[in-house]
This record gives C-alpha cells, sequence and structure tokens, in this order.
C-alpha cells in the first residue's frame, strides 16, 4: 500500500507519498509556499481559493512524475482553528482567518459561559477570540453579505475536491465548539457563537471516507479509486510523527509556531482527565485526546531575525551561536505575534531587554530561542500535573531539526527530562499517515519513523539552510 499524506499547514502546504510503514518514498514530496497577510490591525489571514490553487500543483506535480501510482489512502494534517464564511454556492466570503488573527471581539450583549470552569472542562477551549465562539459573531459583523455556512480552510478545499466534506471531530475539537467526551457540538458553545441550524458542518461518523468528485478524478486518474480519511490537527499529527503517542512522552513542536503536547486514550464518554487552567485540549480522533498549550511564536522569530537583523549566513551563523551559552541569552519575550489561548496579549507584544552596544544580531535571536525554550520548560509542568510524574520530551518540526543549538537549549531548560528529537522535518504528514495505517503498534519500529536520536545532524540531506515549515 502506498500512502499520500497532506501537511496542509500556514506556510506552506506539502504533499508527500508514504509506503506501507509511512516512511517518505524518495523524492516524491511536493511543495508550495503560501502567503499569510499580517498587518499592525492583528489581521492573519488567508487566500482561500490560492490555497487551493497550491495544492492543486502539488498533487499536478506528484502526479506527472507517477507518484500517485498505486496510491490507496489518503491522510492529511491540517491547521487547527481557521476558518472562512461561505455563500450559499460554497465560495468564500472572505479570506480565511488563521489561528494568526487576533482581530475577534465578542459582541458587547454576549458575558460568556454560564461556568466557565465548566465550559472549560467539556469544550478544552474558552471563551477566546481564538475560537468559533467569538470568531463566528466576528465574522458575522464583518462580512459583505449574510454568511450561509462556516467551515476551517480543509473543509473549504475539500469541498471542492471532494464528494462530501464533513469535519472531522479532531478539526471540530479546534473550534472550541465541541463536546470532547460526547464528540457533538456542544449546546452553550453554539449559543455563544450564535450559529443557527445549518450553519456549521455536519460532523464526520468513526470510518468516514471520501471520494474524488468525477472532475478531479480524471485530473488524477491514479488517485480516482483512493479513499481519503476524515483530516487530523497538524498537532495532533506532529505527536505522532515524533513518537509521543501516550502519556510517557510529550512532543514540543517547533515549526512556524510552537506546542508543547500530550497524548492519552479517550475513547467515546469515557471521563477525561482533569484539565489545568491553563492548558487546552483537543481531540486526536474518536479514540484519543492531546492536551497542551502552543505559542504564537517558533521558527517564525528565525525567520523575523534573518530578514530583519542580518545574521551570519550558513555555517557562519552556526559557529556564532556556538559562543553563546544557552539559558544565558539576554532577556526577551517572544510574543511577537501575541498570545494564543488562554492569554489576551496582542499582536505586537514581542520584547528585548538589556541590550548594549556589545550587542549582536545573534545575541538576540540567541535571546528569543531561548525564551520560548524557558516558556516550554514552565508550561511543561502544568502539562505534567495531568500524569503527576515527569515525562520523556521529544523535540519535532523542521525548526529544532535545522538547528542543533536550539536542541542543546531546550535540553538545559527542560533538565533533567530525558530530551531527544526526530531526525525527520516531516512530522506533519508522517503522523498523518501513522493514523491513517493505524502502525501504533511499536511506533519507534517503523523504519526509523517516531524514532528519537540525542546526536547527530538533524538537517535532511540538501538543505544547508533552514526552512521552518507549519
Amino acid at each position: 500500500m502506498k500512502v499520500l499524506a497532506l501537511d496542509m499547514g500556514t506556510s506552506s502546504v506539502r504533499g508527500m507519498v508514504l509506503d506501507a510503514d509511512a516512511v517518505q518514498l524518495p523524492g516524491a514530496l511536493a511543495r508550495r509556499k503560501v502567503r499569510v497577510s499580517i498587518d499592525r490591525t492583528g489581521a492573519g489571514t488567508l487566500d482561500g481559493a490560492g490555497y487551493l490553487a497550491c495544492l492543486v500543483e502539488c498533487l499536478d506535480e506528484l502526479h506527472a512524475a507517477g507518484h500517485l501510482d498505486g496510491i490507496e489512502l489518503v491522510a492529511t494534517a491540517a491547521q487547527w482553528h481557521s476558518i472562512v464564511p461561505l455563500d450559499a454556492a460554497g465560495d468564500p466570503l472572505g479570506p480565511v482567518l488563521t489561528w494568526l488573527d487576533t482581530r475577534a471581539t465578542p459582541p458587547g450583549s454576549v458575558t460568556g459561559p454560564a461556568d466557565e470552569a465548566a465550559f472549560h472542562a467539556r469544550t478544552g477551549a474558552w471563551w477566546h477570540r481564538f475560537y468559533w465562539t467569538v470568531r463566528v459573531p466576528w465574522l458575522r459583523r464583518h462580512t459583505s453579505a449574510p454568511p450561509a455556512r462556516f467551515v476551517g480552510l480543509v473543509e473549504y478545499v475539500f469541498g471542492v475536491l471532494l464528494d462530501g466534506a464533513p469535519m472531522s471531530v479532531s478539526q471540530a475539537s479546534g473550534t472550541g465548539l465541541l463536546d470532547l467526551r460526547a464528540m457533538t457540538w456542544d449546546f452553550e458553545a453554539c449559543e455563544l457563537a450564535g450559529v443557527r441550524p445549518g450553519e456549521l458542518p455536519d460532523l464526520a461518523p468513526t470510518g468516514w471516507r471520501g471520494r474524488l468528485r468525477p472532475a478531479y478524478a480524471a485530473r488524477w486518474p491514479a488517485l480516482a479509486a483512493a479513499r481519503w480519511k476524515a483530516p487530523i490537527g497538524d498537532g495532533a499529527a506532529s505527536n505522532i510523527g515524533s513518537g509521543c503517542v501516550d502519556e510517557n512522552r510529550a512532543a514540543v513542536t517547533v515549526g512556524t509556531s510552537a506546542a508543547v503536547r500530550l497524548m492519552q486514550p479517550a475513547p467515546a464518554g469515557a471521563e477525561l482527565p482533569p484539565l489545568p487552567a491553563t492548558l487546552w485540549r483537543y481531540r486526536v480522533d474518536h479514540e484519543r485526546i492531546i492536551t497542551g498549550t502552543a505559542y504564537s511564536s517558533g521558527g517564525n522569530l528565525f525567520d523575523w531575525a534573518e530578514r530583519e537583523l542580518r545574521l551570519p549566513a550558513g555555517p557562519a551563523l552556526d559557529e556564532a551561536l556556538e559562543r553563546v551559552t544557552p539559558g544565558r541569552s539576554i532577556p526577551a519575550d517572544m510574543r511577537f505575534g501575541g498570545d494564543r489561548p488562554p492569554g489576551m496579549a496582542g499582536a505586537g507584544s514581542g520584547a528585548l531587554g538589556g541590550l548594549g552596544f556589545g550587542s549582536t544580531a545573534v545575541d538576540i535571536l540567541a535571546g528569543l530561542m531561548d525564551a520560548l525554550c524557558r516558556q516550554v520548560a514552565d508550561d511543561l509542568v502544568d502539562l505534567e500535573s495531568t500524569v503527576d510524574r515527569r515525562v520523556e520530551v521529544v523535540l519535532g518540526g523542521g525548526a529544532v531539526a535545522a538547528s542543533a543549538w536550539w536542541r542543546r537549549a531546550f535540553a538545559a531548560a527542560l533538565a533533567p527530562r530525558p530530551v531527544r528529537h526526530v531526525t525527520n522535518p516531516e512530522v506533519g504528514g508522517t503522523g498523518a499517515g501513522i493514523l491513517a495505517l493505524g502502525r501504533f503498534g511499536d511506533i519507534d519500529a517503523h523504519s526509523g519513523i517516531g524514532r528519537t536520536d540525542e546526536g547527530g545532524s538533524a538537517v535532511s540531506a540538501g538543505r544547508d539552510r533552514p526552512h521552518y515549515p507549519s
């Protein structure tokens, strides 16, 4: 069996082909960068039609090279929290709001959940601008025509490509509207959002499979008979691709953004573990939950520094970072993109301290990278309280795969916990493939997939400059 794994991230969309052990086949990777529109108002949006076009180009490229021949299954990791209003024909009424968008404010007539703690325990979310409870009414006030429906980015894209596009419980949990235990839309959350019948997607049942519409089946005949599985959130996929599929290992993933997460079993209807007030909780699928916290800054800190600070190039940067001791860099606040929930700091909340005439651009970069390490270390304590013990940590994502200094800084900040890293920079697509194939039995043994490795270079062949995928 061959699997097509799609990774629908924030900074890029990628398609890769995996074998039956979820190992990427040589050369079978197509990638297109996408542009997120960010401005001083707090906007963070994508063009939905443009994003769809990028995915189509990836599939065209893979098909032309013959990589799609023999594909039986399509698995997808897709960004959580996006939302786009659609008209009755299914066309976007505006851009896609991503997790980066901080503009939404609640209507003045709404005061929030009746019991905030109970709401948080049920939905894993808060009444916050990040979630649809606040975003739906805000979009209704700021969209030129009345929306007929609200969907996420992946539901919009799949609605065009496939014969049906219900929302997976994983994607639904990222809206803040799902009752995580019952796996149905939460009544109070929907009331807060002001959603009406028919305005939310149907929820995909266990075992749902989609097929390409005839026009796209004709375009990519190798995929005509392939079964498309319900998408999972990119954070959940990253945990799986990092080998962190139980409560013994926490994944720290640094792509465009960053997060620390722990996966636990939770079948439908089962009582959920306690949820600390500072952490969110979402669904991986109908059998598993994932708990953690996330940050708007990750590899994008490096991208900003590289763009604005005239950093040394290539090996010279690595050599310069070697002269900075992890944990002893300049003080920094890395919240350039504002807070993720439950925090409320807006975009532009980053800060640097302790600068002197001897401070260099490399010192600033190291300070920002160190600041993320310290924040993860603090939040990991809350996460470990859900299992009442210290856990092993596995680093993953393009940013830490590309920077040995950042891996050492994390190891210093997270000590005395064991800290390892995954050399595969495509943990999201790989994780989606592992879940689709059901290869959880011995996740460390699938030809290196999910294997952790404390030493050696983590930069994939042909990459002498890091790029940080979402």
